[in-house]
């Protein structure tokens, strides 16, 4: 799959960047992890084996039919035939190694219909709705900063692919942007 414009390295993922957020967050944990290295056979035999385990009667406890689901959803043969076809830093979430499910749920239309601006200066217009939106208050000291003090922070760093918008720009005091580094410790924690 072409890229149409390029994302940076060390980006959270490319659907994301993309996207500007992560809309199928949850499920991430019942796609196979990337790169996939069970043969197409070994994967036909998992999915099979639980599938006659679900429709046998096997399990006994609720708790059991929803462990089978999982495995079920994990060994999908046809989600691991397409996985072949890509590299795995193209579909793998950066956070939990697991394909992107964006990858296959929206898989050509990741792409915004907005244009994305480019580069680290915030837009007059992004400034006016972020100094609004905050009142004039420090997002981490939350004390008022006057308008000669005004600075404005990406919340994912730029240089990880957080985009220049009013949702990614929040507004900080000198010291307290002082501090800040361009690290996605803090918004993982």
């Amino acid at each position: 799959m072409p890229r149409k414009r390029p994302f940076p390295k060390g980006s959270v993922c490319k659907p994301c960047w993309e996207l500007k957020y992560c809309p199928y967050g949850q499920l991430v944990e019942y796609f196979p992890f990337a790169p996939v290295t069970r043969s197409p056979a070994e994967v036909l035999a998992a999915y099979q084996e639980v599938l006659s385990q679900l429709t046998d009667g096997v399990p006994k406890t609720e708790e059991t039919v929803w462990e089978l689901v999982e495995r079920l959803h994990f060994h999908v043969p046809w989600i691991h035939e397409e996985l072949r076809d890509y590299a795995p830093e193209d579909i793998s979430c950066k956070i939990w190694g697991h394909c992107c499910p964006v990858f296959f749920v929206q898989s050509g239309a990741t792409e915004t219909k907005d244009p994305r601006r480019e580069g680290r200066t915030i837009p007059r217009d992004v400034m006016l709705q972020v100094v609004r939106r905050d009142n004039h208050v420090c997002q981490a000291c939350h004390q008022y900063v006057p308008d000669t003090e005004l600075e404005f922070d990406h919340i994912i760093p730029y240089s990880k692919g957080g985009p220049t918008t009013a949702a990614n720009v929040r507004l900080l005091c000198q010291a307290c942007n002082r501090k800040k580094s361009d690290s996605l410790r803090d918004l993982l924690v």
